[in-house]
Order: structure tokens, then sequence, then C-alpha cells
């Protein structure tokens, strides 16, 4: 019920308790001249001022509840406008690749759901003997994007002018990087030309290492872009990425080898 009719509704009461009331006192009066007669009008107006009298309880409570329950609404729809301003900050600072890359990550999770439920309606054939299992790859190289909060920490003389979109766009160019040396890794010899062969036997080797082992990693001679350069910006966006645990470097024969790492 809305407040305004309420009220109207409770003047409306009030009103005919007021003349309920003078019918009262003029019935009280009347008993004294006619004392008989009159009991039976004043048990009927008894019993009309006991029904008015619960419906007025009755809309006291109600009115109490609702104000009661305006600052609790109050405060939902301040806690709603909120969340709604954090969702929209979080997404403009979202990077466009990582958001590319999530699209696609949902075509694909599609498309698998929809193979497994072709294959759930098919018919059941007879059990065969197992084939052998295939080989599994290495994983693909992390994305570990940083977020705003961390940039927001770093010193304003090690952030600079960086910005949350060049230094998430470099961390997508340094998992393509050691996306590149994984295939050349694992790739075997007759399907690589021999011009990188060399290069392979390189990274080979340098992922056997302590420290790099079981590890994505690429070397600063692979920095070639398109975001991540080896120029000021590209050499601070390092350091960033070296200062909040993304990346770790050793050195290695005469390559400087970039290690991903998992933040802490």
């Amino acid at each position: 019920m809305d407040v305004k009719q309420v009220g109207a509704s409770f003047d409306s009461m009030i009103s005919l308790f007021n003349t309920r009331v003078e019918e009262l006192k003029e019935l009280v009066i009347a008993r004294n001249m006619y004392p008989a007669s009159s009991i039976s009008h004043l048990s009927a107006i008894d019993a009309s001022l006991k029904a008015m009298e619960l419906q007025m309880q009755n809309i006291k409570d109600q009115l109490r509840e609702e104000t009661e329950a305006i600052p609790k609404a109050k405060r939902l729809v301040e806690s709603a406008i909120r969340q709604q301003r954090k969702l929209q900050s979080m997404s403009i600072h979202v990077p466009s690749h990582l958001m590319e890359r999530m699209a696609a990550l949902s075509l694909e999770t599609n498309s698998t759901r929809l193979q497994q439920e072709a294959y759930n309606q098919q018919p059941q054939q007879p059990e065969t003997a197992p084939l052998p299992k295939e080989k599994k790859g290495r994983a693909p190289p992390p994305l570990w994007y940083i977020t705003v909060d961390e940039l927001d920490s770093l010193s304003s003389y090690m952030r600079g002018r960086l910005t949350l979109e060049k230094v998430n766009a470099a961390v997508n160019d340094m998992a393509t990087y050691a996306e590149a040396n994984t295939q050349l890794i694992v790739a075997p010899k007759k399907k690589l030309p021999e011009s990188i062969w060399e290069k392979a036997l390189e990274l080979r080797d340098i992922a056997m290492r302590e420290g790099v082992k079981g590890k994505h990693f690429f070397l600063e001679a692979d920095i070639k872009g398109p975001s991540l350069k080896l120029d000021n910006t590209g050499k601070a966006i390092l350091t960033v990425l070296r200062h909040l645990g993304r990346i770790s470097e050793m050195r290695i024969g005469h390559h400087r080898v970039i290690i991903l790492l998992r933040p802490q």
C-alpha cells in the first residue's frame, strides 16, 4: 500500500472515530433519559469502536514496518550502485586482447560441449581394445596480467607513464614468445628448417638448466614487439614485471633468459 493512501485512510478513520464519539455522547445523554431502550445501541457502538481501534492498530503497525524498511532499501540501492560502478571500472581496464582470448575460450568450450553431447547421443559401440594414449604436450604459457591495484602500488618513479593496457599487452607478447620457443623445443628435427635447427638446440639446452626446467621462458633476443620492444618503455615494463614477480632473469651463456613466474 502506498504511504499517501495509508495516510488518507488513517485520516478518514480518525474522522469516523470522532463522529462515533459524538454519537456516543449523545447516546449517553439519551440513556439517562431512556435507560432501558439505550442498552442495545450502546452495545453496538462499543463493538464498532473496538473494531475501529483494532483496524487503526493494524494501520499503525504496517506504517511502522514500512518506515523501518526504508533505510534497508536505501542501503541495498546504494550497494547495487557501487557494485555497478566497480564492474564498469573493471570492464574499462580489461585489455582488449584478454577479451578476445576469453571470447575464443568460450567458443572453444561451447564447441567441446556440443561435441560431447553429440557423442553421448550416438548408440554405444561394443568395447574394443584401448588405444595407446597420446603424449600430452606442454601447457600453453600462462597469462598472469597485472591489476589496477598492483600498478597503483608502484612508486611514481617506477610506474612513470606506463598504463595497465601497455603492461598487460607486453604480458601477452611474452606469452607469445614463450609459446614459440616451446614449439621449437618439442618439434622433431625433420619438421624444422635447417636455418633454425641450431636455435632449437640452444633452446633445448637452456630448457634443461637448473631454474629453467619445467618453466616457460624466452630470450631477450626474442623481444621484437608488437607491444614489447627493447626501448626505454620496454625496459621499464620489464622492471615493473620483475618487481611484481611476473618474471625473473638469468644469464645462460651469451643469452639473457627471461622466465615467466606465477605471482605470489
